[in-house]
């Protein structure tokens, strides 16, 4: 069922529970009503009722404007004058009668167009927003708070009014016929219609108000989910505005600082991204190893990440933020290698024991540098992870790597990953002191690695997205990207 559809089904309802009140009231309750039958009381009120509800069917589409409410007036107050005006030709009722007749119909009218007003705007709320099509209300004019008030009070007054003028005109008919229904008959009747019309009142209030606590919620809990989301770094939520006056005034504050701050979290983003470019192209530039090597390990890094964040032991670790990070963090792996001298690094055969100690010093040099950058921006979750990676990505399982010779889980996650990610590189590609080896034997020389060198965890998630692997370097080859 569509939205139009529920609003029609719930405006259905009204009016065949008002029909069917209208007709309890005159055939039961009324100590007046003694010319018409209780089938008669019944079919005028139901025909009534169906008439007002085919014409506003064609004539209302759009039912929690503020406008139909007045329209819904219009066609109650029609609806009662014509329902007066049979009364008073066919059946000869007094001018009195009448306008009962027509007081009780157009207070029906009241409560039932205030509940279907604040029905539609609940059903109407939007569940998703169109960034792009979002108000920008901001008028007090009609406040929430003034309509809430203005509300209870109309609602307050129209039960006093009615209950009051039941009282003045049931004490005036107990005077004129208490000598004929006796006091005792007569004090039931006036009583049991007193209570009737105060329940039926009272009802429809309590729905009314409950209708507006449900929309009130629905604006609280909207604006508070927005607000949650936003705090846990999803900055493109944005709070509809839907009503003018206080609560569109604060939806729409809301959404300008949103707007903001995801202005303002983007361009440190970019800052951040064109940051590793440039210091990964320094790094880069001073090395035999080309820029596919930095693309094809940081998108290693990520396959690998996504296989492990389904593992209890990484679950929690391994949010989608995280590994973003360390897709971004991942090209700054060799950063030191700009502070390790050109006769060791651009060295086109072996290296000496001695200038092999000078080379594995890359990993503290590249660490202390982003630790110093780190100190001067305060924490950084991207540098932080950068620092590690540049850090262990050359320390081993069995703690035989360097510079610190951590071993196991006191490697970090990020620096185990790299690990194998920069091995399995190196093992694919050519080097002035290797030909490159073909998958099948990198994967060998990774598995005879496994629990040793590397993670054996890590090297599950490998052996599992493999052929990621294979697609990774075939899309990012040396020669390819130097000919681009």
């Amino acid at each position: 069922m569509n939205k139009e559809q529920q609003l029609t089904a719930r405006t259905a309802l009204h009016y065949t529970l008002a029909a069917g009140l209208f007709s309890l009231y005159g055939e039961r309750v009324c100590p007046f009503l003694d010319s018409l039958s209780g089938w008669q009381t019944g079919f005028y009120a139901f025909v009534t009722f169906s008439a007002m509800f085919l014409f506003r069917s064609h004539w209302l589409k759009d039912d929690d404007s503020l406008r139909c409410v007045t329209k819904n007036m219009i066609i109650f107050s029609a609806g009662a004058i014509g329902l007066s005006l049979w009364y008073r030709i066919f059946h000869d009722f007094p001018v009195e009668s009448g306008l009962k007749v027509l007081f009780g119909i157009a207070s029906l009218g009241v409560l039932i167009s205030l509940d279907l007003s604040l029905y539609g705007q609940i059903i109407h709320y939007p569940k998703q927003i169109d960034v792009a099509q979002l108000a920008s209300i901001r008028s007090y004019r009609h406040s929430l708070a003034f309509k809430m008030a203005a509300t209870v009070i109309f609602v307050v007054a129209l039960l006093t009014v009615v209950l009051s003028l039941l009282m003045f005109k049931d004490v005036h008919w107990l005077v004129e016929n208490i000598a004929i229904t006796g006091p005792h008959a007569a004090i039931i009747s006036i009583v049991k219609e007193f209570v009737y019309v105060a329940m039926v009142l009272v009802g429809y209030t309590i729905s009314i108000m409950y209708q507006w606590l449900k929309l009130l919620r629905l604006l609280l809990v909207s604006q508070q989910q927005v607000l949650q989301q936003a705090a846990q770094g999803n900055l493109s939520v944005r709070v509809p505005v839907v009503l003018h006056g206080e609560m569109g005034e604060i939806a729409h504050y809301t959404n300008q600082m949103l707007i903001r701050l995801e202005q303002s979290y983007n361009e440190i983003n970019l800052t951040r991204d064109v940051a590793i470019v440039g210091l990964s192209a320094l790094a880069e530039s001073r090395d035999n190893e080309t820029g596919a090597h930095i693309l094809r390990t940081q998108e290693y890094v990520r396959a690998l990440a996504n296989k492990l964040k389904h593992h209890d032991n990484f679950r929690d670790y391994l949010t989608q933020e995280r590994i973003e990070l360390l897709y971004k963090s991942a090209p700054l792996h060799d950063i030191g290698k700009v502070g390790i001298p050109d006769a060791i690094l651009l060295k086109p055969g072996k290296l000496t024991d001695n200038e092999f100690e000078i080379m594995k010093t890359h990993a503290a040099i590249g660490a202390e540098a982003l630790a110093t950058a780190e100190k001067q921006i305060g924490s950084s979750s991207f540098l932080t992870l950068a620092r590690e990676i540049a850090l262990t990505h050359h320390e081993k399982w069995d703690g035989s790597g360097y510079p610190s010779g951590l071993s196991a889980d006191d490697i970090p996650l990020s620096g185990r990953l790299m690990a194998l990610a920069d091995v399995y590189d190196a093992l694919i590609s050519e080097r002035v002191y290797k030909p490159a080896f073909s998958h099948e034997k990198a994967r060998n020389i990774i598995l005879q690695g496994k629990g040793t060198h590397f993670d054996p965890l890590v090297v599950e998630a490998f052996i599992a997205c493999e052929s990621e692997f294979i697609l990774i370097a075939q899309n990012y080859q040396d020669r390819m990207l130097i000919a681009a």
